[in-house]
């Protein structure tokens, strides 16, 4: 396999980009495949919410660096960026540079990655092989050759059900969004709203709502947790370490107790159907919320495997992240904020030189934060480059959300987050 070839890099979001940064601080070669029209697409689509860390945990170090040798002011790093901040100030600029702009193929949407005249059945001489990516634009396909892949393709396109059962029925008509109460308020004022989700994106969703309810009071907002207890959902409010996390908990208990929104904890969707052109919910116990016209789904997020059909990859059985890190963020045991220091060596496939990497890594786990995904590029970037001493040296120190412990296993009095949480 020639040196000369690039790392693929699958996906222009803050972890796609910063390892092109590291790849570029090292003179390795890359070449991005976004599947959007511009950097961080994803993040435009919520980009009315604020993140809960500050600017201090959202901007790797290559990339500042490449961005400060570019005459790139750094925010106040004390401040939390909007999504939309995020894009505009930061991915936007680093995207734009001049040691990644050339590398960056956008519309790119990556359909199957493999060895070179091989499938996966084949084991000899593989791991010599160059990797070849399979991408769809413009209705035509491309291959491109490379020496190493980095999947940072994220796990936004592909949200959770809102059904106990883990599966989409496909007719259904709802949002898997978070509203934006001043761009989406004529669409939403005095209807009947539920919200399926105890995660942060869920929490996210109910305090729009509240906002459309506060100017129209016959706005109705109906929350459905599959948790027995709601306590859990609210985080651990003065605890958390990121006090903005921690307030979005005590907002959502703030409306709870003051009326402002219908609660129904223990509710696990099992259908939804339509009513006269809304809608009626039923749970598997054979409770039923009637007349809902508009429904937001926030049940978190599941990675999409299916272009690695041809890789040898491993991920866990239930939380379907990186093997090695199931144990440390699974959400059936905890939701601790803070992760043992990972990089390279946890996050390495039976597949050499084929790394997952960002969001996707943790699979269904809800707990993912950016800094994370920096840590684990710069290692992985460091070991492709051959800096081993580097990749083993992994630093890692997170904010703790104040709640390791929780009653999340037991089906009857709770959920597992894996379906009804995101970050």
């Amino acid at each position: 396999m020639g040196n000369d070839l690039p790392v693929v890099i699958i996906g222009s979001g803050p972890v796609g980009l910063a390892a092109a940064a590291h790849l570029a601080k090292y003179g390795v070669p890359f070449l991005i495949l976004e599947k959007g029209e511009a950097a961080g697409s994803t993040i435009k689509e919520w980009k009315h919410v604020r993140l809960f860390s500050s600017w201090e945990y959202n901007i790797d170090q290559a990339a500042k660096e490449l961005l400060e040798g570019n005459g790139w002011l750094t925010p106040d790093i004390t401040q939390l960026p909007t999504g939309g901040e995020l894009v505009a100030r930061y991915l936007q600029p680093l995207a734009a540079l001049p040691e990644i702009a050339p590398y960056v193929v956008y519309g790119a949407e990556v359909i199957a990655v493999t060895r070179e005249g091989v499938d996966k059945l084949k084991t000899a001489g593989r791991d010599k092989l160059p990797f070849l990516v399979y991408a769809k634009s413009g209705g035509k396909t491309a291959a491109y050759r490379a020496k190493a892949v980095i999947d940072a393709s994220g796990t936004w396109y592909n949200p959770n059900p809102p059904s106990a059962d883990g599966v989409w029925q496909k007719e259904l008509q709802v949002h898997t969004g978070i509203p934006s109460a001043a761009e989406d308020m004529d669409a939403l004022k005095d209807k009947h709203i539920a919200v399926i989700g105890s995660g942060h994106s869920a929490l996210q969703t109910l305090a729009e709502l509240a906002q459309v309810k506060q100017i129209h009071p016959d706005t109705a907002i109906t929350w459905l947790i599959r948790r027995g207890n709601p306590a859990s959902a609210y985080g651990g409010k003065e605890r958390d370490q990121l006090a903005a996390r921690g307030a979005l908990g005590m907002h959502a208990e703030s409306l709870v107790n003051s009326g402002v929104l219908n609660i129904k904890p223990g509710f696990r969707t099992d259908k939804i159907t339509n009513q006269d052109k809304r809608f009626r919910i039923t749970s598997l116990s054979g409770e039923a919320v009637e007349e809902v016209d508009e429904i937001y789904v926030n049940t978190g997020a599941r990675p999409d495997f299916s272009f690695l059909r041809e890789i040898r990859y491993q991920i866990d059985p239930a939380i379907e992240s990186t093997p090695a890190l199931a144990p440390l963020i699974d959400p059936n045991v905890h939701s601790c904020g803070t992760v043992r220091p990972h990089g390279e060596k946890e996050l390495r496939q039976p597949e050499p030189n084929f790394y997952i990497a960002g969001v996707k890594s943790y699979g269904r786990a809800p707990t993912f934060l950016l800094a994370t995904g920096y840590e684990q590029v710069r290692s992985i970037v460091a070991r492709i480059a051959g800096d081993k001493q580097a990749a083993e040296q992994v630093k890692l120190s997170l904010p703790e959300t104040g709640v390791c412990s929780t009653d999340r296993l037991s089906v009857q009095t709770s959920c597992s987050e894996k379906g009804c949480c995101t970050c």
